[in-house]
């Protein structure tokens, strides 16, 4: 049985428009959407308070200058992307080289640079605050992070995302990389308890002063 064609939504419509043609004016977008300009400027504000479009003045010959429209960053990631295939095939390839240790080395060099980057915002910090200022810095790279203290007085962060989740389910490196990213970020003990690539619902990582301090 053929199944029914879904009819676009008009705020698809207006994306779709804007990632095809560009910027486009209210009245341009008015003209294709066979719409009136209010009932296109309902959508463009609805759109911009969720930091879908960005927005510009045009300079004309004549008159005021012209409102244009156009996707932002968020907008645009609204569309389907493949990156993590690209990731996996370029791992795949690097694999092709004959170095069994070059997947292992990219990361590592990446942890290290993610070293680098973030020691500052824990240097000087105790136990507790170093926990927070790590969930702070996952939190703004898409991981959705939760942080408590533990009945055992250990701290848990919780990670409800995870933006390579789908190289993580055929590389062991990330995982690796990022608990001992965690280990040198907190200088304590840190025990990753659940894991989204082997099917949990979260990545837990339990964390611990180090038994030598």
């Amino acid at each position: 049985m053929k199944q029914p064609v879904r009819k676009s939504s008009t705020r698809e419509e207006i994306m779709s428009l804007l990632k095809t043609n560009g910027a486009m004016s209210v009245a341009q977008l008015a003209k294709q959407l066979e719409m009136t300009e209010m009932g296109v400027r309902r959508h463009l504000y609805a759109m911009q308070q969720e930091h879908m479009l960005d927005t510009e003045m045009v300079r004309q010959q004549m008159g005021r200058p012209l409102q244009m429209y156009r996707l932002s960053d968020t907008g645009d990631e609204q569309f389907p992307k493949q990156y993590h295939q690209l990731i996996l095939d370029l791992l795949q390839e690097m694999e092709s080289w004959q170095d069994e240790n070059s997947v292992h080395r990219l990361f590592e060099g990446r942890r290290q640079s993610m070293l680098e980057k973030y020691v500052p915002l824990v240097q000087g910090k105790n136990l507790e605050e170093r926990v927070e200022a790590l969930g702070h810095i996952q939190d703004s790279n898409g991981y959705m992070v939760e942080t408590e203290k533990a009945d055992d007085g250990s701290w848990l962060l919780h990670e409800y995302n995870c933006p390579i989740a789908q190289v993580a389910q055929h590389y062991k490196e990330p995982c690796a990389c990022e608990l001992a990213l965690f280990q040198d970020l907190l200088d304590s003990d840190v025990e990753r308890t659940e894991c989204l690539a082997e099917r949990g619902q979260r990545c837990t990582y339990k964390i611990r002063p180090r038994t030598n301090q």
